[in-house]
Order: structure tokens, then sequence, then C-alpha cells
């Protein structure tokens, strides 16, 4: 969303104007009548349809090692998902870049995984940094996301989020090259940063 629209839609709140928000059952249902398609670039988060910056060749090779390392990692023991849909809450489904799910035997074929499935989040950050370490976190924390990752393209580092509450995550810790950490779902492995990045 351009900065002018988004300044537009913060000043009719303010001038009486409520903007209205979208459900996902609503999104879910343009999404099925053809309106959207998976050729548009597009997540639900907070109400609002956010246009999904493209990716480039940095960030798809990021995306794609951590992606083949969880799964290496975890094997059968849960499901690794890659920019597939989530369902936060009732007007947020984004598309996070990883996601570590709860094992189910339908691979969720009959729903998106909730914040009660999800044991991680990654995003893997460059052009949408702001928007990554702000605007989402405040959505996954707000939602009980216990552990949220933001693999920081720019300056080469892993930022780790924990402890989620309404306002924001309590805790955060930031890994460079050389550093080790645990993820809060599996605190007896040890992960290396250099093994994702």
């Amino acid at each position: 969303m351009s900065a002018v629209l988004e300044r537009t839609i913060s000043n009719s709140a303010t001038n009486g104007v409520k903007p209205r928000l979208i459900t996902v059952s609503e999104y879910d249902r343009m999404i099925e009548a053809g309106i959207y398609t998976e050729n548009d670039r597009i997540e639900l988060l907070n109400g609002r349809i956010i246009e999904i910056m493209p990716k480039g060749t940095k960030h798809t090779s990021a995306n794609s090692k951590v992606i083949r390392f969880f799964i290496r990692l975890f094997g059968e023991r849960l499901i690794v998902r890659s920019q597939d849909p989530i369902r936060l809450d009732d007007f947020s489904e984004p598309e996070p870049d990883v996601v570590l799910a709860n094992w189910d035997e339908k691979e969720y074929s009959e729903n998106h995984p909730t914040p009660a499935d999800i044991l991680l989040i990654m995003e893997i950050s460059d052009t949408t940094l702001v928007y990554d370490r702000e605007t989402k976190a405040q959505a996954y924390s707000r939602n009980g996301i216990q552990q949220y990752l933001l693999l920081n393209l720019q300056n080469e580092t892993l930022e780790d989020y924990r402890e989620p509450s309404a306002d924001g995550y309590g805790a955060k810790r930031t890994y460079r090259s050389g550093d080790v950490f645990n993820l809060v779902a599996f605190p007896e492995i040890e992960i290396k940063f250099d093994d994702l990045f």
C-alpha cells in the first residue's frame, strides 16, 4: 500500500470516517470467486489487502536455504511451509516466508494453520524490513506466536523475537555469524546462525 493511501486511511479514521476492514472469510470468498488469483501477489493483514513485494534473487536463495535446513533438521516431526497462508485471526491471513507447524496428517488441506498450530514464523527481509519488523511483528505477537525470526538481509543478522503480548514482543536478541541459538518449541536443539544464512 502506498504511503499516500496509508495516510489517507489514517486521516479518514481521525476525521470521523472509519475504513471497513475485510475479514478472512470475505477474503477467501474473493479468491474462490476468482476476483484474486494465485498470480496476485497479495495477503490479508489487519483487515487490509497488502501487495507482496516481488522477491529478488538474494531473498529467494535465502528462503530456499532455510526451508531445506528445517526439512533436514525436523524431517516428519513437523510441517515446514514456505510462503503459504496462515490464519492469524478473523482479519489476518498472511503468507510468511517460513512457518514451522505441528504435524497434521492431512497437511492442512482442510484449514490453514492457526496460532495454536504454529511453532515458529520467519520472515526474510530486505526491502520490507520496517514492515516486517513493525507491522508483521505486532500482528504475530498480538496473536501469540511464541517465536518470530526475522532474517535481515540488509545487515546479515537474525532478529529473534520472543515473549508475545498484545503490545508486542517482550524480548529481542540479534544473532550474527558464529552465534548459536535455540527454538522456543525445541529448546534442546541448537541452531547455528551460519546454517541459515
